[in-house]
């Protein structure tokens, strides 16, 4: 019960001075887990998250949260927005190519474990977390193109790590049980298959009933927000229910949504600055009471795989997708730092593990892929309003000088 009233004394302080904090080089996230740290520490003690009843907490919570901002970022951002032709080279190169690199060196460093566990590694650690980089997209000074390209690929790249993860866990459950990989692989398809199914059905359902309530001045602003909600809990249940992936259907729903409403996004922004932002201050609380043990625990070869899954696993696949744009290599590294691992990294990890139970290599899995989150929200905390400020000002300057040139460049000679 300590721990209740802790967070919500925690929530209840951040959001007195939650002015003053968007001004540090801090994020909420950082403060939330630190929290979490401590009640660990002094009120918890050890907590094996792999086992109930704090798998089972945790993990409601979790995905809960991640349906929810899934739904409502897929509808933000809408297909319209894979005319970005910079987010449309990240989604379908870079991606692939992300968890492809995660799981050879997750194979490398981790020799102990199946190359299936390492396949979820890579495609846990896959997804960008829109959240821990909002500090960067809603800097002014960063160029438009830029900052759309970041929080586009951040809210559909979650929803497209889910089918890799889920063929992983086809194959997981193959090599455990001693069946057909057919059958494992032909349900994974199934759920990828029923998920996108039900997705269209109450995105595209839904949405027209909305619409139509509209015309028909039935419903009321804040229950149209309700509505989408709504809708966004039916996809997951629904699809559940019937065999499929609720986070596809989720992310598919939404799409679908933003499709058939087009301003379904912006009515649900309310819900991801307020109910969405406490669900997801909630998973980091719970992840700094879970990661403390693991911490004891830890090994080099877990530091190391953290460390290059926010550097070289990132940024070499941002930087094989942009081939041919033309773009700066200060543009490039800028992209590819900022791919914060989150609150869709912790989901698929304890979807894994609630798929799975025990396997080889849970206990490697589970701490590989926290700590990654960990380090990710400290080291793109601390890091995003100095590196936006000093990339902005290299960009105005590259920009002057290239007006300075022009002015300088000499006229053609007059004819005759």
């Amino acid at each position: 019960m300590f721990e209740i009233i802790f967070f919500f004394i925690m929530l209840l302080v951040v959001a007195i001075f939650s002015r003053l904090i968007g001004k540090l080089p801090v994020s909420f996230q950082m403060i939330f887990i630190v929290a979490g740290m401590l009640t660990g520490w002094l009120v918890t003690g050890y907590i094996d998250i792999t086992k109930p009843p704090y798998s089972t907490i945790i993990f409601l919570i979790a995905e809960i949260a991640l349906v929810l901002v899934l739904f409502s970022d897929a509808s933000r951002v809408g297909l319209k927005a894979l005319n970005n032709n910079l987010s449309t080279r990240l989604l379908t190169i870079g991606l692939p190519i992300t968890i492809i690199l995660g799981v050879v060196i997750a194979t490398i460093l981790f020799p102990g474990v199946p190359w299936w566990v390492a396949g979820i590694i890579g495609a846990s650690l896959a997804p960008t977390d829109a959240a821990l980089g909002q500090i960067v997209v809603q800097n002014k000074k960063v160029p438009e193109r830029i900052r759309k390209t970041i929080e586009v690929e951040s809210g559909l790249n979650d929803g497209g790590s889910v089918p890799f993860l889920l063929v992983f866990i086809a194959i997981g459950l193959a090599a455990e049980t001693f069946r057909p990989m057919g059958y494992f692989i032909q349900v994974a398809l199934e759920q990828i298959g029923f998920g996108i199914i039900v997705g269209l059905m109450v995105g595209i359902g839904g949405g027209w009933l909305v619409l139509k309530a509209r015309d028909k001045k039935w419903i009321t602003p804040n229950f149209q927000r309700i509505a989408f909600l709504a809708m966004a809990v039916l996809t997951f249940l629904i699809a559940d229910q019937l065999g499929g992936s609720g986070f596809i259907a989720a992310f598919i729903g939404g799409l679908a949504l933003g499709y058939v409403v087009k301003d379904a996004g912006k009515i649900l922004i309310d819900f991801s600055e307020t109910e969405g932002q406490l669900l997801n201050l909630t998973v980091f609380f719970l992840l700094g009471i879970a990661v403390l043990p693991l911490l004891l625990n830890v090994t080099w070869q877990i530091i190391l795989y953290s460390v290059l899954s926010l550097t070289i696993i990132r940024m070499l696949p941002v930087a094989v997708s942009l081939i041919g744009t033309k773009l700066e290599m200060d543009t490039i590294l800028f992209i590819g730092w900022f791919g914060p691992r989150g609150l869709a990294s912790i989901v698929l990890a304890l979807l894994a593990l609630e798929e799975l139970k025990v396997f080889p290599g849970d206990s490697t899995f589970i701490s590989v892929v926290f700590i990654t989150v960990l380090i990710s929200v400290f080291a793109h905390g601390f890091t995003a309003s100095p590196l936006s400020t000093i990339y902005s000002r290299r960009i105005n300057h590259q920009e002057m000088e290239l007006e300075t040139n022009d002015e300088k460049e000499p006229l053609p000679p007059k004819s005759g």
